[in-house]
């Protein structure tokens, strides 16, 4: 109903508004005009032409002429586009916003195909450098090695008749064998040059002959929250490699808990940048891309909760090509050492709790809970049950806290002061670190 009404309401105004344009002095003559322009309007039953007088037929004549111009005239409108043609049917509406609309839109238009262009031409370069990941394992002695997951990579680097591939950690963990599969779907063996767990991260070499493109590094220093982002990788595996989803930066520098051993405790801290491109299982590895084509991040994780939609995080560049470079060189990433095995208090067991003796000021650490013979807490006589409560007057509460001031404020032979507390008594004790051997 509401409808016909619009329907009656611009059937009765159209044609004022025509007839206006072509002679003003016609208005009287508005419902003739209508009747002789079926695309308009039907003919009132109460308004026909042949119940008026015959004296009158001199009016009638110039409604005729009337009518005849203004059709003409709207026809000409018609023709040079000044009135658009389209479904609607409120044509005086149309005719004030599409002004305002033919000039607004052809500033969104280009600037949106300009954007679209510009990432699509430095996308599809970056796309070819990004490739998908076979992780291959042995199901038994009496089978070959068979695929049991799969994800991406970066080939970041030729170098010699090689090139080099940047992955997570977690998606060639436990591999026999691994096999890069290029963009033309052809697959290479690949060699695992290193792998990191904290940060996840692992480095592969494959025969560089066949290698035409490998990806621009960009900086991940000077991002901004907002910045147009584009995910590559593989999700779900081949099936869908070079997969593109486009987002933005949603975050930066978020902290991130990580269970790198399996036993649902936080065993590091990783700062990571969060985006709402969409990442799914099998893009770990894969590339985060800036509009100019420049990786700014390595995908690894997302957040797969029911209730939460488009959180993803990836490391940033900056932060993985110190790791890349070391991993490439030694094969692992040379941390300091202490050698000790600890243990929050309230994950002693209760029948060693009476060994621990703390003043009522100090409300946690970390109890040592076994010292590793000819280490440097060896040799600085650190002993079980032993509470590390801070490192260079950094406050200890958990293996997190230690290990991030381990890892990123002290390097292999500085000399740091443990404060601890044994037997109830605080005692400081210096020691110098070690890097870990290889085993």
């Amino acid at each position: 109903m509401e409808r016909h009404n619009q329907d009656e309401q611009q059937n009765s105004q159209q044609p004022t508004n025509e007839m206006e344009e072509a002679n003003q002095a016609q208005q009287d003559q508005n419902h003739y005009h209508a009747e002789k322009d079926p695309g308009l309007t039907k003919p009132s039953k109460g308004n026909k032409v042949n119940n008026k007088p015959k004296s009158k037929s001199h009016p009638l004549l110039s409604g005729v002429i009337g009518g005849i111009i203004s059709a003409v005239i709207v026809a000409a409108l018609f023709t040079t586009n000044m009135i658009p043609i389209n479904s609607s049917s409120n044509t005086g509406n149309n005719e004030s916003s599409s002004s305002s609309d033919n000039q607004a839109q052809p500033a969104i238009s280009n600037t949106i195909a300009s954007d679209d262009t510009n990432i699509a031409s430095n996308i599809d370069e970056t796309s070819q450098a990004v490739v998908g990941i076979i992780n291959k394992q042995q199901q038994s002695v009496w089978s070959p090695s068979q695929e049991v997951g799969s994800g991406s990579g970066i080939i970041y680097k030729k170098d010699d008749g090689k090139a080099y591939v940047v992955t997570n950690n977690h998606v060639v963990d436990g591999a026999e064998e691994v096999d890069v599969v290029l963009n033309n779907e052809e697959h290479i063996k690949a060699k695992v040059l290193g792998a990191d767990s904290l940060t996840d991260l692992a480095v592969l070499q494959i025969d560089g002959s066949k290698i035409k493109t490998v990806a621009k590094l960009g900086p991940s220093d000077d991002l901004q929250i907002g910045d147009t982002v584009i995910a590559i990788g593989n999700p779900l595996g081949m099936k869908f490699s070079g997969s593109v989803t486009k987002g933005i930066i949603s975050g930066l520098q978020r902290n991130i808990e990580i269970d790198t051993n399996g036993d649902r405790q936080p065993d590091w801290i990783t700062e990571v940048i969060q985006t709402d491109a969409a990442i799914n299982p099998g893009n770990s590895g894969g590339a985060l891309v800036n509009e100019n084509g420049e990786v700014i991040g390595i995908n690894s994780m997302k957040i797969a909760q029911e209730a939460v939609e488009g959180i993803g995080f990836a490391i940033p560049i900056d932060s993985a090509i110190p790791i890349m470079e070391q991993l490439e060189k030694d094969g692992e990433i040379a941390r300091p050492f202490i050698g000790i095995s600890t243990a929050s208090i309230d994950q002693v067991p209760t029948q060693y709790r009476q060994n621990i003796k703390l003043p009522e000021k100090v409300d946690g650490g970390m109890v040592i809970a076994n010292v590793e013979a000819g280490s440097p807490a060896d040799k600085a006589g650190l002993q079980q049950f032993d509470v590390i409560t801070k490192i260079n007057d950094k406050k200890i509460t958990s293996l997190l806290d230690l290990r991030k001031y381990m890892y990123s404020e002290t390097n292999i032979g500085d000399k740091i002061n443990l404060e601890i507390y044994r037997n109830g008594k605080q005692k400081t004790i210096q020691l110098t670190l070690i890097e870990r051997e290889t085993k």
